[in-house]
């Protein structure tokens, strides 16, 4: 100890050459007990290195002129570096194998939890490179808030895929592929997305899946893809909500999903409803109530008890499920940030002209008034229900198909929508990535919030405030 204590008082330029002499007495360890040094006295400007002191037993005290040191010195430095050298390389070599073996473990345990279910198969990365081409460009059909998906081609049975490929580095993007897997793989219904692999080697994080030829639901609402007439939209409302009550009421446990919204819509050559992206699901058994987590899903599709605390549950995938059928019926995003202040929210907009018992002036005006009016205005009442800010007062999956399909009354809903008061978040519960989907652009901010109480749900905030929330994605921190 007091040889450590001595060291830490040698001035800086005096340090590394008594640092290669400690090494040079480690690599002369047979001769050890002829060296010894007084650190009071040592001093690196002189002509001969003198090692005296009785750190070592007394065999003397050797004294080494430069002449005589230079050989041995040489020499001792070599065999110094060539110990170094050989050193890092065996760590190097060691941390690569345990770390492969590491990646191997957690791969076959991936494996095994996945192939648990049925259908689904593994693919190799060498084959699904292959089938998009190296991933080409020309073949991307869209990009997520994690990755870029690409339609590709399986040489063995010539069948048509999309592969979700998740960007690398993203922790979250992994979460959710591993969350997919296990759920989806385990899910059989006509209005689901067929799961059809899997591949996760050389660092990729790879998702098949059947290919959807038209597309996502509001690729055709919003964007420049064929115009649906209003009995494609209706079949494509039913078929939605009878995807939900799979998940909700007949699989064996729960499934929340989270992220119920037009883009995640898709529509196979038929124009039948498929639901996808199951990175955000949770199992939940029968029975049970909310889940509070972190706070997931898209602004505009969450329910106001997601947003205050967390809690998701099968009220607010009904939640989502009604602002999408506003969607369908008015050919509206949930908010349009550049509409005029009535205008701006989707569901206030709607719920105002319910309440003046003129709801039909909400519906898409591409729809050239060719529609079923009692249709539409069942499946815009429907959605305002859904949309309840109270999700006790909202109705099962199960309650909406029964007066979709005029099986039950319609609902009376008050003439204005309801406000609800409730607590605030902790601020660490979250954060918001903003992605859009169909450019793949991406901004991260945080939220903030003023009150350390409570807050009450404002129905009249500015337009300019309302551009942030416009397809936001919120993730699991």
């Amino acid at each position: 100890m007091a040889l450590f204590k001595q060291i830490s008082h040698l001035q800086t330029q005096t340090f590394p050459c008594l640092l290669f002499h400690f090494f040079l007495f480690l690599l002369l360890l047979e001769n050890v007990n002829s060296f010894s040094f007084n650190i009071s006295s040592f001093d690196t400007n002189t002509k001969d290195i003198t090692y005296q002191g009785d750190a070592f037993p007394s065999r003397g005290v050797i004294q080494l002129t430069k002449n005589q040191v230079d050989g041995p010195l040489t020499e001792s430095a070599g065999r110094f570096g060539l110990l170094s050298c050989g050193l890092g390389l065996f760590w190097f070599i060691s941390w690569r194998k345990r770390a492969k073996k590491i990646n191997e473990a957690y791969d076959i345990s991936m494996d095994d939890e996945f192939d648990k279910g049925t259908g689904p198969r593994r693919f190799t990365y060498r084959e699904l490179n292959h089938a998009t081409n190296n991933f080409a460009e020309g073949g991307k059909l869209g990009e997520g808030g994690f990755g870029g998906v690409y339609k590709g081609l399986l040489t063995e049975s010539k069948t048509e895929v999309a592969v979700k490929r998740v960007s690398r580095g993203s922790k979250q993007g992994k979460k959710e592929y591993i969350a997919e897997v296990r759920i989806i793989s385990r899910l059989r219904h006509r209005n689901l997305v067929q799961l059809i692999g899997w591949c996760h080697e050389q660092g990729e994080f790879l998702l098949v899946y059947e290919i959807m030829p038209n597309g996502s639901l509001d690729s055709h609402l919003f964007g420049m893809k064929l115009h649906l007439t209003w009995t494609v939209r209706h079949k494509i409302a039913l078929g939605l909500a009878s995807a939900i009550l799979y998940l909700h009421e007949e699989w064996e446990q729960c499934v929340v999903h989270r992220d119920i919204k037009s883009s995640n819509v898709m529509l196979d050559s038929n124009f039948n409803a498929k639901l996808g992206d199951f990175g955000l699901a949770r199992l939940v058994d029968h029975g049970l109530g909310s889940q509070t987590t972190v706070l997931a899903g898209t602004m505009g599709y969450l329910a106001p008890e997601c947003v205050t605390d967390g809690r998701a549950s099968k009220e607010s995938d009904v939640y989502s499920f009604g602002v999408v059928s506003l969607e369908i019926s008015c050919g509206r995003r949930p908010v349009e940030a550049k509409a005029e202040p009535s205008r701006v929210r989707l569901v206030e907009w709607v719920w105002d002209l319910y309440g003046k018992d003129q709801i039909l002036e909400a519906v898409d005006e591409r729809l050239n008034k060719e529609f079923d009016e009692q249709q539409i205005e069942c499946l815009m009442t429907v959605g305002l229900w859904c949309c309840h800010p109270d999700p006790t007062v909202r109705p099962s999956i199960r309650q909406v198909i029964n007066v979709l399909n005029f099986e039950a009354p319609m609902p009376s809903l008050p003439s204005r929508l309801p406000v609800p008061t409730y607590f605030a978040p902790a601020l660490s519960m979250c954060r918001f990535s903003y992605t859009s989907n169909l450019t793949g652009s991406s901004v991260k901010d945080r939220t903030q919030c003023s009150c350390s109480s409570c807050t009450t749900y404002n129905s009249s905030q500015s337009a300019g405030s309302s551009k942030a929330l416009l397809n936001s994605r919120t993730t699991a921190v």
